[in-house]
């Protein structure tokens, strides 16, 4: 009976509780609601929707990162394999509709059908294969594609996704159960962590390259807008400054992990990066 009412936080250990898993979870998190909100006031070209389709895709993956942030504090390493995968799905899904947008939104196409009548919900989004495959062979994405590929880790990625997603949705081995129960020492715990570390960082650079290479125009920061809005000149070049949350991600996380894609973005992109 003593033991039960010993803290969740007891029972992990500050080796678990203070790892740098959850500050990276929250960066993550804060990004896509600033990115949310900064984006509202771009219109999604080639659907009928009255607010940017990514404004709600971005605050829905911020929810799918702070369930994985919430249930890892309370030791569910096993659930949180599902939402890992959901945070990988999504992320692609996003980057699919952006593009198809792209590809398929014109004068004569003004409403592009297939991604109207999935946000209607009266079409499902392609399979993952198939999304997969129309990112890798976009000429407009090929440069960063081809710059994940080079890593062997990221080809990896998805199978430790699916593999862990599925052993620990269907309990294929014993050791999945002791990854849900937070009521036992279990040393393989940071061992976890340390693994879904490394592949939510790589699925966010992943993400984040992507989304710049379609939408550059996303990271603007507001700079511009508001002189507009008070009635004053703007700055010069100051619809290429970015949001300084976007400069935080970029020095903090893309050029300190993949300095190759940061190099990669910056060059083809006229927004003022640092």
């Amino acid at each position: 009976m003593e033991f039960c009412n010993i803290k969740i936080e007891d029972k992990l250990g500050t080796d678990y509780t203070e790892h740098k898993v959850f500050d990276e979870l929250k960066s993550y998190s804060d990004f896509y609601n600033s990115l949310s909100i900064s984006i509202k006031g771009w219109g999604s070209q080639g659907t009928k929707a009255s607010l940017n389709l990514d404004t709600y895709s971005y605050s829905s993956i911020k929810g799918t990162i702070d369930s994985i942030s919430e249930i890892l504090k309370r030791g569910r390493i096993n659930d949180s394999y599902a939402l890992i995968r959901k945070y990988f799905d999504s992320t692609f899904i996003n980057i699919y509709a952006n593009l198809y947008l792209q590809y398929n939104f014109s004068i004569d196409n003004f409403i592009v059908e297939k991604i109207e009548n999935w946000r209607k919900g009266t079409e499902t989004i392609p399979e993952y294969r198939v999304i997969s495959q129309y990112i890798k062979e976009s000429s407009k994405l090929q440069p960063i594609s081809d710059l994940l590929k080079k890593d062997d880790r990221y080809k990896k990625l998805r199978d430790r996704c699916n593999n862990n997603n599925n052993n620990n949705t269907h309990y294929n081995f014993y050791h999945n159960f002791l990854l849900n129960d937070n009521e036992i020492h279990n040393p393989n715990r940071i061992k976890y962590l340390d693994a879904i570390s490394f592949d939510m960082r790589a699925l966010f650079i992943q993400h984040f390259a992507y989304i710049f290479y379609l939408n550059d125009h996303y990271f603007m920061s507001s700079d511009y807008v508001d002189s507009l809005d008070i009635g004053i000149t703007p700055e010069e070049d100051s619809q290429y400054f970015v949001a300084p949350f976007i400069q935080e991600v970029y020095s903090e996380i893309i050029k300190k992990y993949r300095l190759d894609i940061a190099k990669e973005i910056k060059n083809k992109t006229e927004m003022k990066l640092e």
